[in-house]
């Protein structure tokens, strides 16, 4: 089968969109199925305002029309709501073919946060978009739940996964300044909407690390100078990162799932969140982790998880779970 994916999340985006649909390419591709990107790269582009990293294309509806066509895809998933999934979904809906998509982002609340615009106006368009489509592919129950209730008519599960022969409790680890003092560790995209503040002003015993990069990270970087950052790293790096932190801090109240708790707890390294979604489907409470309101208290209750515990709950993710969730919601198209 031939599976074209619409996204305007890509490279060189670092990013949870951008990894899962990579891996979810992996897995299918593993099942004989063939997976075809149409992407920012495949048009001209430019920056986006405010994330320039991220790429708009600049293309008609009648060019990727074109490029669609070429392609003669058998089912159609538009990931994103973006340009090139706007065009995707008017084509769609034109030729009266069925589609899927999906709900990465908790966008509504990414625009308040930068823009002030209330989560009402976004919300009101995301339904317009995701309710053309049959299945609007959710992270978490949690997400489901709170779509339903804001009119979208069509919301199901689709989880995540993680890479286990890269994220492992076992590897190299990187160096601390002390093996007596904690590790609290944060990994993300440094952007207001992940509300990195919150962890880096806790009064913490021991080191804070953080890896990452972001229109926020100048910012950060000059108010938290005790903080040691790494930038941006590839993803064995990464795992030696995770392995070395004794808790990973994830401070975000707008994620709709958070690839980068999961990679953690397959490193044996427990988190610390807050109780809001995302977090609360993918952390067991006192087992691979610690939910609380106070962030403070639950770092300080993630230090006394077991390890071995932690590591055991992220063998609940795979991507084979994920992508077969992925593959039994996809709607051939009909010519």
């Amino acid at each position: 089968m031939k599976i074209l994916i619409v996204t305007d999340a890509w490279e060189p985006q670092v990013n949870g969109v951008v990894r899962t649909l990579k891996m979810t390419q992996r897995e299918l591709m593993k099942l004989g199925h063939q997976v075809v990107f149409l992407t920012p790269l495949d048009f001209k582009s430019i920056p986006c305002p405010t994330y320039p990293e991220i790429s708009l294309a600049l293309a008609s509806t009648k060019e990727v029309k074109g490029v669609i066509e070429s392609i003669q895809p058998d089912c159609l998933h538009i990931a994103t709501e973006g340009p090139l999934g706007w065009s995707a979904r008017r084509i769609a809906i034109q030729k009266g073919w069925a589609f899927t998509t999906a709900y990465h982002s908790r966008f509504p609340e990414y625009v308040n946060a930068r823009f002030k615009i209330p989560t009402s106006w976004t919300y009101a368009l995301l339904r317009k978009f995701h309710n053309k489509g049959v299945y609007n592919l959710t992270p978490t129950p949690a997400i489901v739940e709170d779509l339903r209730s804001r009119g979208f008519n069509n919301p199901k599960l689709w989880t995540r996964g993680v890479d286990k022969e890269i994220f492992t409790p076992i590897g190299p680890k990187q160096s601390r300044q002390s093996t007596d003092r904690p590790v609290f560790l944060h990994v993300g995209r440094l952007a207001v909407e992940k509300n990195v503040d919150e962890f880096l002003k806790l009064d913490l015993p021991g080191e804070k690390w953080v890896a990452g990069d972001g229109p926020e990270r100048a910012r950060l970087e000059k108010t938290y100078q005790d903080v040691r950052w790494f930038g941006v790293l590839d993803g064995l790096t990464l795992a030696s990162l995770y392995r070395s932190a004794d808790v990973f801090v994830f401070p975000s109240v707008t994620d709709t799932f958070g690839l980068v708790m999961l990679e953690s707890m397959s490193c044996g390294t427990p988190v610390a969140a807050y109780p809001v979604p995302g977090p609360i489907d993918v952390v067991q409470d006192q087992v691979s982790g610690a939910l609380n309101k106070d962030l403070k208290a639950a770092c300080m209750s993630a230090l006394k998880m077991s390890r071995t515990d932690v590591y055991q709950h992220s063998l609940n993710f795979s991507w084979e779970k994920a992508s077969q969730q992925f593959l039994s919601s996809l709607q051939p198209i009909l010519n």
